[in-house]
């Protein structure tokens, strides 16, 4: 029987041109899109914003953009994405509020993305927001949106606007929903309980596909952060000490964990994990200058290099046909 092709990408705000590189080098040693080459892709955050980037048809019913032109994305539009308004450039102001306002992001996601609705994605797929006023995660999945559009379907933009309004960056999405008792969700960052959802992607592909016992998972991080938090200096912080730090911790904790339970359930040629460990204190998510970008983009050549044999036998994988190619 075909196995079943998996990608999870993390969230991690610009650092996601690390697993977009990772991406466009996969398109062009296979020489197919991403869309064709698994048959489920899950993302938080800017893992989210890629997956429907590279599952957005054209008119022609093919995928809109490669994976490289995901590269450019971040290159060319991050400082539209974290552009601080002047009346919140004080530092002393993001205390109180959040970070950036949100229409230099809506504003890349809308011209990305037009009217496409989720339903009219590629791929099945998962991607992860939580609902603060319901106090539950919420899975955008593309077979849902097709089975109840009234219900389950959204617009593309908006999903990516959901899944990416991290915690004191930007305000939560209030989405409209045409549920008679849930007129609509406030939706945060998934990454708040999935940074990296391979775990959720799983599951929920045994659920779609029950009668297959194979599966191929790709996962591909973000890169980790190396600021250690040291005892004598955390001991006595409050709130506000730990807001940011704290966010880390979350993300970073949670990658591991999942990275852990996928190698217990998987054998190793049926799991893949591309992740830097690399990354210094200041390679924040928020950081879109040409430096930064060139620093991460750098760390994603090195793991191309230091994972070298497993991506040549992952593209041996990805080419064996997947379950909707004839």
């Amino acid at each position: 029987m075909t196995a079943i092709k998996i990608l999870s990408i993390d969230g991690g705000g610009i650092r996601g041109i690390i697993p977009a590189i990772i991406l466009s080098e996969i398109e062009e040693r296979t020489g197919k899109p991403i869309a064709e080459l698994f048959d489920f892709i899950a993302g938080t955050s800017t893992g989210g914003l890629l997956t429907l980037g590279l599952t957005k048809p054209n008119s022609e019913g093919r995928p809109q953009y490669s994976a490289n032109d995901l590269i450019q994305l971040y290159e060319t539009e991050g400082k539209t994405i974290f552009h601080r308004s002047e009346s919140i450039t004080d530092k002393m102001s993001h205390i109180w509020r959040r970070k950036f306002y949100s229409d230099g992001i809506e504003g890349v996601l809308k011209k990305y993305f037009d009217d496409t609705l989720l339903s009219q994605a590629l791929n099945e797929m998962l991607i992860t927001s939580y609902d603060v006023e319901n106090c539950s995660p919420y899975f955008f999945k593309r077979y849902k949106a097709q089975y109840n559009q009234d219900k389950h379907d959204f617009l593309m933009a908006e999903v990516a606007r959901a899944t990416s309004a991290a915690p004191t960056y930007f305000e939560p999405l209030k989405l409209q929903s045409n549920h008679p008792s849930l007129p609509y969700k406030a939706l945060i960052d998934g990454g708040v309980f999935a940074n990296n959802p391979t775990m959720c992607a799983y599951v929920e592909a045994k659920k779609l596909y029950p009668e297959t016992t194979d599966f191929l998972v790709v996962s591909i991080g973000t890169g980790k952060t190396v600021h250690r938090l040291k005892y004598k200096d955390i001991q006595d912080w409050g709130i506000i000490q730990w807001a940011q730090p704290m966010l880390n911790v979350v993300f970073d904790g949670v990658s591991d964990a999942v990275d852990y339970q996928m190698r217990q359930i998987l054998p190793k040629n049926r799991y893949y994990y591309f992740q830097t460990e690399a990354l210094n204190a200041e390679s924040t998510i928020d950081n879109p200058s040409d430096t930064h970008i060139n620093e991460l983009k750098g760390l994603a050549t090195e793991i191309l290099y230091k994972q070298a044999s497993e991506l040549e036998e992952l593209c041996n994988e990805l080419t064996k046909k997947t379950v909707h190619e004839k």
